[in-house]
């Protein structure tokens, strides 16, 4: 259901409870599958069946399912001859680490807190057959403009390479499709919430046949496939949730960067992020890994902030009223410094 975004009731909570969250884990469902086919007790070609899901949901020809998102991003950098284009903030840390793993000349693109703005691309010096890698979101905070970004990267000869981690099986079909390759991890807590393994999609054939070896060395088992086939089938829905659960978040939530824009987390610059981070993390507990970061971090902004992990919580945790423990408990703090 579609979070209100109407006025609110006064501040009711306070730092004295603790409010324990659930981590993201795979859906019962797909652990069910999961465990029969590990036991041999379901026989069938779920590659198969997920490449047939991805290729739909991407609208692309061709698919392949790999053992982790940073392999799928392996095996597209391994395929750019020219220069890797990379975001200075708001990527994943993964693009430069396999970009200087595999020797390419790494170009840093300037963005506005993550977001690509393709003025800045008509401002650099970049090789012949270069390309473009970047997030859906920024920071997992805002949507980008894909459909802009493609257009520039088309009419300038660039590769566009997007993870789509964060935005495979956008309803709106911004996210996950316009791109010259598609990738993601299905990795915990993902969208695609599997625990392990990835994939990638593109038309151009040319792509699979240059990384045959890198494509060899990422080969997962038909116990991560099925997951991520049970997955596949509810990620629409659940990426709608997660969206419109951090819109509601965001919106009564002092000072969020990129309040306009669609997103899976909730940033807020602030000076002493670290100290309200740390409140916070005794306060908004969960049974797992938190939701509560701290920025400076590449891979969301790269100065002080406190961000709010929504996309990491279970579904069940979306619901209104978790939400507003969460908005509470935030504003309640940072009124407090």
């Amino acid at each position: 259901m579609r979070c209100s975004t109407q006025s609110r009731p006064p501040l009711t909570c306070t730092l004295k409870v603790r409010t324990m969250f659930k981590f993201k884990t795979p859906s019962k469902e797909t652990s069910e599958i999961m465990s029969e086919v590990a036991k041999g007790n379901i026989k069938k070609d779920y590659e198969e069946s997920c490449i047939a899901k991805i290729r739909e949901l991407t609208s692309k020809e061709h698919a392949r399912i790999t053992s982790s998102g940073n392999n799928s991003i392996f095996i597209a950098l391994s395929a750019v001859e020219g220069d890797i284009i990379i975001p200075d903030q708001g990527g994943w840390h993964g693009f430069k680490q396999i970009a200087k793993f595999l020797d390419k000349n790494i170009v840093t693109l300037k963005t506005d807190l993550g977001l690509i703005n393709v003025d800045y691309l008509d401002e650099m010096d970049y090789s012949e057959n270069s390309a473009l890698i970047f997030t859906s979101f920024a920071g997992y905070a805002a949507e980008q403009d894909v459909r802009s970004i493609n257009r520039y990267c088309k009419n300038n000869d660039i590769l566009t390479i997007e993870d789509a981690s964060a935005g495979v099986g956008d309803k709106n079909q911004n996210l996950g499709r316009n791109s010259d390759i598609i990738l993601a991890s299905t990795g915990s807590p993902k969208i695609i919430n599997v625990g392990s393994g990835g994939f990638i999609a593109t038309n151009n054939e040319d792509i699979f046949k240059k990384t045959t070896l890198p494509q060899k060395l990422s080969k997962t088992t038909q116990i991560i496939c099925s997951g991520i086939d049970s997955e596949l089938d509810n990620v629409k829905d659940n990426l709608e949730v997660s969206l419109n659960a951090t819109e509601h978040v965001k919106k009564h939530i002092h000072h969020t960067i990129h309040l306009d824009k669609r997103g899976l987390n909730v940033i807020i610059p602030h000076d002493n992020a670290k100290s309200i981070c740390w409140d916070l993390k005794k306060t908004l507990t969960t049974d797992k890994s938190g939701f509560i970061t701290t920025c400076p971090n590449y891979n969301r902004i790269k100065q002080k902030a406190i961000c709010i992990e929504i996309k990491n919580l279970d579904y069940n945790c979306l619901e209104k009223e978790h939400l507003e423990i969460i908005i509470d408990t935030v504003n309640t703090q940072l009124q407090a410094l």
